[in-house]
């Protein structure tokens, strides 16, 4: 299943951790409206772009497609704008990973002081992790369907199948695809570092692990790592 990228919603609720929820009618309904916000606070006019290894500006970020979009803590009735826009390096899949680019922290009534505890504990990295899942599962990835998934090479993987050791890559048919699919996996489970989890169930060194990480990415299997994150 595939879909170019603009019919891809940046933003659904499922993406959201429980406890958050979007309003029923979108507080900004519209792309002009983002636009709007983007001009009020300066951000209409930057245009940044990621520096490669060497130093040089590698990728490509026009900041005039990020939109924002309302989320609300149901117990606090804190709410806050995220602005979210795809990250684009170059020779990486058209798709892009969303970022999270800019946050406006609103407590429920105006004049109310600013909760830092509220403000730490700001779910930005899962709310990024789920939307790009989502985004990858709509671009490409296929999903179990009755407890069994049909591979690319017409093998039937069951679910409980997915955490068992990988094997070999060269014996091992939709090995990439196993990959990513256990990966994902670890991630949805809160595993911290899933790479080093994944090398521990298959008993190989890490730096195996990653090269199979890595070599799932440059397929397309997986979206961008994140600089500095473990996993």
């Amino acid at each position: 299943m595939s879909q170019d990228v603009e019919d891809v919603p940046l933003l659904v609720p499922e993406d959201l951790p429980a406890g958050w929820v979007m309003p029923d009618l979108p507080v900004i309904a519209s792309p002009a409206e983002s636009v709007a916000i983007d001009a009020a606070l300066k951000y209409d006019k930057r245009i940044y772009r990621t520096p490669g290894p060497d130093g040089e500006l590698s990728g490509y970020n026009d900041g005039r497609d990020g939109r924002w979009f309302l989320i609300e803590h149901v117990q606090s009735h804190t709410r806050v704008l995220l602005r979210l826009q795809r990250q684009y390096l170059m020779h990486q899949e058209p798709m892009g990973e969303v970022r999270i680019t800019g946050i406006v922290y609103l407590p429920e009534q105006a004049g109310e002081p600013v909760a830092s505890p509220m403000l730490r504990n700001l779910p930005t990295s899962r709310i990024e992790a789920a939307i790009n899942r989502r985004q990858f599962a709509v671009t490409g990835a296929t999903r179990f369907e009755g407890g069994t998934l049909t591979m690319p090479s017409g093998r039937i993987l069951r679910a409980e199948e997915v955490m068992k050791p990988l094997g070999n890559p060269k014996r091992t048919p939709d090995f990439y695809e196993v990959v990513a699919l256990q990966h994902t996996r670890l991630v949805d489970d809160g595993e911290p570092n899933p790479t080093a989890r994944m090398a521990e169930l298959s008993r190989v060194p890490l730096s195996t692990a990653q090269g199979w990480v890595a070599r799932a990415r440059s397929k397309g299997l997986l979206p961008p790592g994140r600089r500095g994150r473990a996993g």
